[in-house]
């Protein structure tokens, strides 16, 4: 068995299955279209190619939402990328937002030990955007997670975290990259190296000692098949340290994919 091979996919297959989610999620919440926030990364561009397919470019609705270390080219790549679909967007620089959300609190960019809480609030201030937009015309937020970073809890709960519906959730972070070449999407998109982008340099790597070509198979053979670490480890060559700190980061980030907990009635 090799974990890599289970990273194939029919990607036509794989498009229509969720071109009809996308349409029947829509149809079901009587819903007039959906709004989704563009970053110019891979799961944003997949993600927002995938709902105009479905849904025709008059009902998507992108949102570019800069901060002030966000790259020009990944700000360039959303904006080329609307252009290609031919969908409406709006930009909103959330700098001014997230500034007086640090007055009220008393902080500032250059306090130790909170760059991850101020991270947090620049996703939850996108959330609250995307759902102004969503409210104010009857749409659907469209999150664009997947499942590597669902797995590994590599998202901010109520930020990145909070959408109407996923449609690439069910992807690894591999299948993603590879059904976006499929569509069409630009090399330079779906190739791009990840980051999160909520704080200046922000990369996958600052959190996770994997890149996604070798932690994609890791999680499969832990998550798919339910083998043990030491054997992903064997078959993967990722050393056993390694694949035991992804398991731990997975059972620490467990709130972020359950609903929150109560006191059941008996």
């Amino acid at each position: 068995m090799s974990l890599k091979a289970s990273l194939e996919s029919d990607p036509e297959k794989a498009s229509e299955q969720i071109l009809g989610f996308i349409q029947k999620t829509v149809v079901d919440a009587k819903a007039s279209g959906v709004v989704i926030g563009l970053s110019g990364g891979v799961d944003s561009t997949l993600a927002v190619a995938l709902c105009t397919r479905a849904l025709g470019r008059d009902k998507v609705l992108g949102i570019l939402m800069p901060a002030f270390f966000t790259p020009e080219e990944d700000i360039a790549d959303a904006q080329e990328l609307a252009r290609m679909l031919g969908i409406r967007t709006e930009t909103v620089r959330i700098d001014g937002i997230c500034k007086a959300f640090m007055d009220a609190l008393g902080v500032s960019e250059d306090d130790a030990g909170i760059r991850i809480p101020l991270a947090n609030i620049r996703a939850r201030t996108r959330m609250i955007i995307l759902y102004f937009y969503a409210n104010a015309n009857n749409y659907l937020v469209a999150g664009t997670g997947d499942r590597s970073e669902q797995l590994i809890g590599f998202f901010t709960k109520h930020g990145d975290g909070g959408a109407d519906f996923f449609p690439i959730l069910h992807l690894y972070k591999t299948q993603v990259r590879r059904l976006a070449e499929y569509l069409g999407i630009p090399e330079r998109m779906a190739l791009k190296p990840s980051s999160p982008q909520l704080y200046p340099g922000h990369r996958l790597g600052d959190e996770v000692p994997l890149d996604y070509d070798r932690l994609d198979p890791v999680l499969i053979g832990l998550f798919d098949y339910g083998l043990s670490p030491q054997k992903v480890s064997e078959m993967t060559t990722v050393p056993l340290a390694i694949v035991k700190e992804i398991v731990d980061r997975h059972n620490r980030t467990g709130h972020k994919r359950e609903p929150a907990p109560t006191v059941k009635s008996e």
